[in-house]
């Protein structure tokens, strides 16, 4: 007899063993990432056009992370994130679409520009950076999360909690769980799917929002969800 039950959305994956890369792991967001999850105790490999520049950054992060350049980094692990610059977003990934063929790939680009005004968003072609990142990834799986982290705070370790909820969207469920579990293990941090990739410009384009809140209020804001 075929069971009915509900699966509980909360019920995720055990990710402590996957290996997690992070191009553009030398910039600010990539580095606070890989700082954050290998504090958590996930193995970490940031990747640098330059190797060496990775791994004096790696040396720099401890925690046992490691640092090549960004292909040995996409060919090395088991989930890759993309924390580099919009500006070279598309060239990064067509550079390294066959060494991450068959990876689960989590993009957190935010493609904005700046003016006197201040921040504001871009929409790609595509329709946004995860979008472009699967048109030109088609044998990854690409999913989008951690847009909405504050660099500051990830890097700072006299902060043990990081108190923020990461939106994950991706097409397929089981890909969105495991990045969900991945952000879970970050003290203080919950992944909560938020819909497929058609979905992520109005996540990606909230940066900009927060930006502004930031320079208002003097703060290094996230995004919570309630009744979830």
């Amino acid at each position: 007899m075929t069971s009915t039950a509900k699966k509980d959305p909360w019920e995720l994956p055990d990710v402590s063993a996957l290996t997690v890369g992070v191009l553009g792991g030398t910039g600010d967001q990539g580095r606070g990432l890989a700082y954050r999850l290998a504090k958590a105790g996930q193995r970490v490999v940031i990747g640098s056009r330059a190797a060496e520049r990775a791994r004096a950054a790696a040396e720099e992060l401890g925690h046992g992370v490691t640092g090549t350049d960004n292909a040995g980094c996409a060919a090395g692990s088991d989930i890759v994130i993309v924390a580099v610059p919009w500006a070279g977003h598309a060239a990064t990934l067509e550079a390294l679409r066959e060494p991450l063929a068959g990876k689960l790939v989590v993009d957190c680009v935010n493609p904005l520009g700046f003016d006197k005004k201040g921040a504001y968003a871009l929409k790609p072609e595509e329709g946004s950076a995860a979008e472009q990142a699967a048109a030109l990834l088609p044998d990854s799986r690409v999913t989008a999360a951690f847009h909405h982290l504050s660099a500051v705070l990830l890097q700072d370790p006299r902060i043990e909690k990081i108190d923020t909820d990461v939106m994950v969207l991706g097409e397929v469920r089981a890909d969105c769980e495991i990045v969900q579990a991945l952000a879970g293990r970050v003290p203080g941090m919950r992944g909560v799917f938020a819909g497929r990739l058609r979905n992520a410009h109005q996540v990606e384009s909230l940066v900009a929002n927060l930006i502004s809140v930031n320079r208002r209020y003097t703060a290094h804001a996230g995004v919570r969800l309630t009744d979830v």
